[in-house]
């Protein structure tokens, strides 16, 4: 069967469970037709319904099925069909899908003719275009049907994703975006920020801004909307805006807003209200000589000297304040207060915020107030700040000294304003001496663990007001000065000898381990013995001693192998050809006999009797390989046992599990092979032998 019939089968079993629900429905443009006739490779493409309702079927060209349902789109495609081809009875029409034909005009970047799923949407539709260009009014989109003219919000569809205020759409709908009134009537390219900085009103209701704002222009209104809104959408006032005359005028009536009052009150009786169409203007603050009643004038060293108005029940602090504060060259211990009746008051600002003067002087309007300048500049007197308002900085920081402090800050405060720790600088140490009664008490803080390991900002130790803070140097590498050793505590030291590239001393806490020190001490050297490394742990009660494979740790990398060592621990490294006499017999087992090189060898359980005598270089050409005795050595010291092996026998029939098992502190012994039965008894026979020929010779005499 070939794929022409294969697919008119398919398309018949379709058609058949499909016919009760597509008899009833009209086929529309855009939908998609399977037209299936077996041999014909013409037909193997869908045909697409156009906007005229036509399909192109091949040898016949435009035939009209839109509006029809699919039962009449196949008769008349038969129809049609048939002066060109002889045999239709294998023909079969399907709807494969039903599309949707759309329009995209106007404001979108790719206006034009899309193909859209039968479920698809406004959205859908503009985003098939392109999507929106700036300058597009999002408020009144239109859906054209024939005649027929919808409009729809949008923009309300964006802000509140309610789906139902998109109108559905319909093959051969035209949806149309029409131009904001904002952008004119000349074509010019707009970016987002220009439109928004425009405003989005239309020219009838818009509230109008301008002024001393940073974004005037138009906006629309919006029920509920207040003066403080508007201002907002406008890009707020600028520096130089007069927010106590803001004028606002609401059809012919204008009136005055004075934000500063509002924002001081909160009062929202103060705000206007807004009408469509309402007009705001921000007049710029006019600089101009104050003079009156009620002026008071601060001068000299602050941020802002001038006039002010004064009002009954402003302080001196209130003023000062208003004028910006004194400045850093300001004499806070000799400001004069110039009365009106010409008398002069001087006024220590220093000591009445240390508590040393109980009140200051009251203001009247006409006032003068006069900050100095400090005599000398060049350098801070440290007299200045008292004892009870500072702490001390000592140590390996980078700028050590005397410090103004607050209870608010905390201590990495504190280091950071002293130029933070020096490069030598031993933060896991950091002493904190308070002071309480007359008494001082020394604490130590662990930076270094909170900085790597983070911690609640509560854990840091509290600071107040005559503390010193001491921060101390790590010592220097012992191998360059050794008379720096004393610096550093035993308690925060671990020491390491033997076969290290440099023993020594060192500094240690609990977040390092023994890869750490050993690192640090240049590692082992060539002669170290790796496999007996001993580690003793002096931080408890009573010492105690562990042993370490390092060898087996660097063949494996189990980190289970190496032990947890703290500060006050000892760790020593052993030489590998040490005097015997420092290796105990149980840790050997001793090599005797014919062999290449008897000794004392190291053995673990790892090993073999014949790993053993390959390290021993061998039996000798005249040892007795088929009697190897070796002598096991009871770990309770009774019932020890000897055993032979026969080596050669081993070599021609191999079996591992006859090998003997030997253990640290056993014995082998090699026999030489006049010891065996044979060399004796050949032994004996020579002697006969020389016997019988000596007496033979003496009878011949």
């Amino acid at each position: 069967m070939n794929r022409g019939a294969i697919k008119g089968l398919i398309g018949l079993v379709f058609l058949l469970f499909t016919c009760p629900l597509l008899a009833s429905t009209l086929l529309a443009p855009g939908d998609r037709l399977a037209i299936v006739q077996p041999g014909e490779a013409a037909f193997d493409q869908p045909f697409q319904i156009n906007k005229q309702g036509e399909i192109k079927l091949p040898e016949v060209g435009d035939v009209v099925v839109g509006g029809k349902t699919l039962p009449q789109a196949d008769a008349i495609i038969r129809t049609a069909l048939k002066p060109v081809y002889n045999n239709l009875s294998q023909l079969t029409v399907t709807l494969l899908e039903k599309r949707l034909l759309i329009s995209v005009m106007g404001y979108v970047k790719k206006p034009g003719s899309y193909d859209l799923a039968p479920d698809g949407n406004i959205q859908m539709a503009l985003d098939a275009a392109g999507g929106l260009v700036p300058g597009a009014q999002l408020n009144n989109m239109q859906v054209r049907r024939g005649d027929r003219v919808s409009s729809f919000d949008y923009k309300r569809y964006l802000d509140t994703g309610d789906a139902s205020l998109l109108p559905p759409l319909q093959s051969l709908d035209v949806v149309f975006v029409p131009a904001s009134p904002l952008i004119g009537n000349v074509q010019i390219d707009f970016d987002a920020a220009t439109l928004a900085a425009g405003g989005d009103g239309d020219t009838g209701k818009a509230i109008k801004v301008f002024g001393e704002v940073n974004s005037p222009g138009a906006f629309s209104f919006k029920s509920g909307n207040s003066i403080v809104d508007l201002l907002m959408r406008a890009g707020g006032v600028t520096r130089f805006a007069g927010v106590e005359r803001i004028r606002v005028i609401n059809g012919d009536a204008p009136e005055l807003f004075d934000l500063k009052a509002y924002l001081d009150s909160g009062n929202n009786k103060l705000l206007p209200t807004l009408a469509p169409g309402a007009t705001i203007f921000v007049p710029k603050d006019e600089e101009q000589i104050k003079r009156g009643a009620r002026t008071i004038y601060i001068m000299g060293e602050v941020f802002k000297p001038g006039a002010y108005e004064g009002r009954e029940g402003d302080s001196f602090l209130d003023i000062l304040a208003n004028a910006g504060g004194p400045t850093r060259y300001a004499e806070s211990r000799q400001i004069r207060l110039l009365r009106t009746d010409g008398t002069v008051e001087p006024i220590d600002l220093q000591a009445y915020t240390e508590g040393m003067q109980k009140a200051l002087p009251q203001i009247r309007p006409g006032d003068a107030i006069f900050i100095p300048e400090k005599t000398d500049i060049n350098e801070k007197s440290w007299l200045k700040v008292a004892p009870g308002r500072a702490v001390m900085v000592m140590g390996a920081v980078r700028i050590p000294g005397r410090y103004e402090w607050s209870d608010e800050m905390s201590l990495l405060d504190l280091i950071a304003h002293a130029g933070g720790p020096s490069e030598r600088a031993d933060i896991a140490k950091v002493q904190i001496l308070t002071s309480d009664g007359g008494m001082a008490t020394p604490t130590l803080f662990d930076l270094d663990k909170f900085l790597h390991q983070g911690g609640a900002l509560g854990s840091l130790p509290k600071i107040h007001a005559g503390f010193t803070i001491m921060i101390p140097e790590l010592p220097t590498d012992p191998s360059d000065n050794k008379s720096q050793w004393v610096r550093q505590s035993p308690e925060s030291s671990i020491y390491i000898f033997g076969q290290v590239g440099a023993p020594g001393r060192y500094a240690f806490n609990d977040q390092m381990g023994f890869i750490d020190i050993l690192s640090a001490a240049d590692g082992p050297t060539a002669a170290a013995d790796l496999r007996n490394v001993r580690i003793a742990h002096r931080n408890g009660s009573t010492a105690r001693v562990s042993k370490l494979d390092l060898a087996l740790y660097f063949e494996t990398g189990d980190e289970t192998l190496l032990p947890k060592v703290l500060p006050g621990d000892s760790i020593y490294l052993p030489e590998k050809n040490r005097p015997w006499l420092d290796e105990p017999k149980e840790n050997t087992i001793r090599v005797l006999g014919a062999i290449a090189r008897p000794g004392r060898y190291r053995f673990n359980s790892s090993m073999t009797l014949l790993d053993l005598l390959a390290e021993a270089g061998g039996p000798t050409s005249s040892a007795y390989i088929k009697k190897i005795v070796v002598i096991n050595m009871a770990a309770s010291g009774q019932g020890d046992q000897a055993r032979t092996f026969d080596l050669d026998g081993f070599a021609k029939e191999p079996d591992f599990s006859q090998l003997p098992v030997l253990r640290a502190g056993d014995t082998v012994f090699i026999p030489d092979s006049k010891s065996s039965n044979w060399a004796i008894f050949m032994d004996g026979m020579r002697d006969i032998l020389t016997t019988i020929s000596v007496v033979a010779l003496i009878g011949t005499l």
